[in-house]
């Protein structure tokens, strides 16, 4: 921090002669001689501390260490060299100093103190021409605003303590005084208007960050040595070649591709090899460490939290285990491909590929993930009317309320849609309190319900992912004349994403009215145009440049581009005015990626060909397009009941007659007798018993776990009887008797066969639970 500058070095008659001169000098009488007087009695007081300017010698003195030490004692210090010494004087004097800029109390210091009086003064003293220029841009209504008040405060803090004008403050200056505020208030919400300003001022360099908001998540890009050294790697070597693999690989990779190779190689590759086998050096794995690496690769262990508070560590197969497989097996055969174009750079490092072909036929999960997700899709296609209606709901009931604490006094007590509510006793806000005590924000619950509708609305009739949805600007409206009627068709074009393949969308009239809704309720008020936003890649971690996107609000002031984070939590708040739930009675669950599985499946159902459905979901191949598709074999189904309805016609007909009371008694009486006291009998309709109901003996019993101890019982008194017989010499009782043994026996080898576990339940759904299960398509 500068201690020198020429307003800090003169003698206190050069700053009490300032004090005397417009701008510093004050229109009331009183107040303008406790400024003077405040500041002879603090630069008399500062004289005896070392330093060459008054910032050295205010820094050496205790008020430097404590704003909050000042307020106290202040009055005490100085009283030591000045006599009729207050408090307000003192003060008074502060703010003198302060508007001269004689004195720059640091940011931690006008933390810990307040600053009262000094706002308004100060804007008019140190830079007018500027405060003037942002109160026009940022409008009276904005202006005046809690949030208006607070950014004008922040920017006084950093003048305050930098010196200058608004011109003259930095990025870093900016990030110094959030630092300040996160480590005095432990979050910095709501003071990130102040820097939103002086970009719209133009005071910072192109290159600056877009916005204060989420800083900690927007990193940027980083070099491929952070990629690699964030897992801390032992082996030198082999971090340097994994290093210098990635670069060479660089040129043809975006970024999120580059990011996840590195997590691939770096941790689930080299840094688990390091964990299990410390010392390794080498690429040339031992068959067995080889194994058992790719057998953790297949799964993953997280730790999950119990309800009593301690974690469990649950181990579960991993999603991406073979895309990890396949990274690895071209690392492998990478090196042994560049080692006969560089065989001094690449060769010390060929290798046996530790993963072989086979590994990698990842068909039946393939089929595993197509019937996971064709599931997933039938059941919230039937729900998607539902999900709709709700939306709408909880927007218009979200409008009400607030147009109704709107009109209702401060403090007034007032009743929307059969609730009862109390608004906040501050002047112009929107804070109520439920019946219950309970605090809500109205103009929060409008704004989420509101997205969460207009997120359904757009998923559904367009069918595109959600990067693609929130990168939607107004330029993506554009209009089309076809060539043959010169009619003018309203298009919708979709920005490349993930595919880097652009296309545009024909906007049918539901779309056409939400996509005006939008636009209407972000357009500047001011101007009628929508402003333009910086948004921030996740993926690419690069800032997106300015545009007129369509998800997009005013927060606290600041125009920020809609997040996917903030869809999810709206879209979840629509799921939860549903009250829907899944076949396990669990609450349904909608992914923005469900709705595009749904537009796919629905078109492809209602008549459209294929191949133009994969042109408006941007796929490249038309397998990923069916793949998306899960309408139910209709021509299979079809089929089979033509043949059964042909096989029908083909047989005699009395066997399709109607039975006659008679036959339908005789019927279900055979099933009454079909239940014995060990189980069920399984034996056909119209047949006799074989064994003189001798059940034991008859392999058509079906014997219930229940009674296997019955069985145990009868097997054992055979036994004994056959012990008895055997002892009297009854011969040809035995023979009878061990054949009972032996139907015993089969019985009880038969139901522990049954009650032992011959499968690894995966969680896949049965097809007992798919048939069970009816959709209308």
């Amino acid at each position: 921090m500068a201690e020198v500058w020429p307003a800090t070095q003169g003698s206190i008659e050069d700053v009490v002669g300032r004090m005397e001169s417009p701008p510093l000098r004050e229109a009331v009488r009183h107040t303008q001689w406790c400024r003077v007087t405040g500041v002879r009695q603090i630069l008399g007081w500062l004289q005896q501390f070392p330093g060459d300017s008054w910032q050295q010698r205010w820094n050496a003195s205790p008020a430097a260490a404590s704003g909050v030490e000042w307020g106290r004692m202040a009055a005490e210090w100085i009283a030591a060299t000045s006599s009729g010494v207050t408090a307000t004087i003192v003060g008074s004097g502060l703010v003198g100093l302060v508007l001269a800029d004689v004195l720059r109390p640091s940011l931690s210091w006008q933390m810990a103190r307040r600053a009262r009086h000094m706002q308004d003064r100060f804007a008019l003293v140190r830079d007018p021409e500027g405060f003037a220029r942002l109160q026009t841009l940022a409008g009276p209504g904005r202006w005046a605003s809690l949030t208006g008040r607070r950014a004008v405060n922040d920017l006084t803090k950093i003048m305050v303590a930098k010196g200058g004008t608004l011109a003259d403050i930095t990025v870093g200056d900016a990030l110094e005084y959030r630092a300040a505020l996160q480590e005095h208030h432990t979050q910095s919400a709501g003071h990130t208007l102040f820097y939103a300003w002086l970009r719209r001022l133009g005071s910072l360099p192109d290159d600056a960050p877009a916005t204060l908001r989420n800083l900690s998540r927007a990193t940027g890009q980083v070099g491929i040595e952070q990629l690699v050294d964030r897992y801390d790697l032992t082996c030198r070597p082999v971090r340097d070649l994994l290093v210098d693999y990635l670069t060479e690989r660089r040129p043809g990779l975006d970024y999120a591709t580059l990011d996840n190779l590195s997590r691939f190689l770096a941790l689930h590759f080299w840094a688990d090899l390091e964990a299990h086998h410390p010392g390794i050096d080498s690429l040339h794995l031992p068959p067995q460490v080889a194994a058992q690496w790719k057998q953790r690769a297949q799964t993953k262990t997280v730790r999950r939290r119990r309800s009593d508070g301690t974690y469990d560590e649950v181990t579960s197969p991993r999603l991406d285990g073979s895309t990890l497989l396949i990274a690895v097996r071209a690392l492998y055969l990478d090196l042994a491909q560049w080692a006969g174009e560089e065989p001094t750079r690449w060769g010390p490092w060929v290798a046996p590929c530790p993963i072989r072909e086979a590994d990698l036929n990842v068909k039946k999960q393939g089929q595993r993930v197509k019937a996971r997700m064709d599931q997933r899709t039938r059941q919230r296609l039937p729900a998607l009317p539902t999900v709709v209606r709700a939306a709408k709901e909880l927007l218009d009931n979200a409008q009400a309320r607030l147009q109704a604490v709107q009109t209702a006094p401060a403090g007034g007590r007032f009743e929307v849609l059969g609730e009862t509510f109390t608004r906040a006793r501050k002047p112009g806000s929107t804070w109520v309190y439920d019946a219950g005590g309970r605090r809500r924000d109205l103009v929060q619950r409008e704004r989420r319900a509101f997205w969460g509708w207009a997120t359904v609305e757009f998923l559904q009739h367009t069918g595109a992912r959600i990067e693609e949805m929130l990168e939607a600007s107004h330029h993506s409206l554009i209009q089309y004349r076809l060539p043959t009627t010169g009619e003018v068709v309203p298009l919708l074009q979709i920005a490349p994403s993930k595919t880097d393949q652009e296309r545009v969308l024909l906007v049918s009239p539901e779309l056409a009215d939400v996509l005006s809704t939008i636009i209407t309720r972000i357009r500047d008020l001011r101007t009628g145009a929508v402003p333009q936003v910086a948004a921030y890649d996740y993926n690419e971690r690069v800032w997106n440049p300015p545009m007129p996107l369509l998800f997009q609000y005013d927060r606290s002031g600041e125009i920020s581009a809609i997040n996917g984070e903030f869809l999810r939590k709206c879209l979840n708040d629509v799921l939860d005015a549903t009250g829907l739930t899944d076949a396990d009675g669990c609450p349904l669950d909608f992914d923005p990626h469900d709705f595009r599985r749904i537009f796919i499946t629905d078109a492809i159902r209602s008549g459209l060909p294929p191949h133009i459905a994969q042109v408006i979901a941007g796929h490249s191949d038309i397998n990923t397009t069916m793949g998306y598709n899960a309408i139910y074999p209709a021509d299979a189904i079809e089929a089979h009941r033509a043949f059964i309805a042909r096989r029908r016609s083909l047989r005699p007909s009395e066997e399709y007659r109607t039975p006659t009371n008679e036959e339908w008694d005789a019927f279900l009486s055979h099933f009454e007798k079909r239940k014995l006291s060990l189980g069920t009998c399984a034996r056909a309709f119209g047949t006799a018993c074989i064994h003189e109901h001798a059940c034991v003996r008859c392999s058509l019993l079906r014997a219930e776990p229940s009674q296997r101890g019955r069985l145990l019982e009868i097997r054992d008194n055979l036994l004994d009887r056959i012990a008895e017989a055997q002892r009297e010499g009854w011969h040809g009782e035995v023979d009878g008797l061990e054949i009972s043994l032996a139907g015993a026996e089969q019985k009880l080898t038969q139901l522990d066969a049954a009650l032992k576990p011959s499968v690894v339940h995966l969680g896949l759904p049965a097809f007992g639970q798919i048939a069970g299960q009816s959709n209308t398509l």
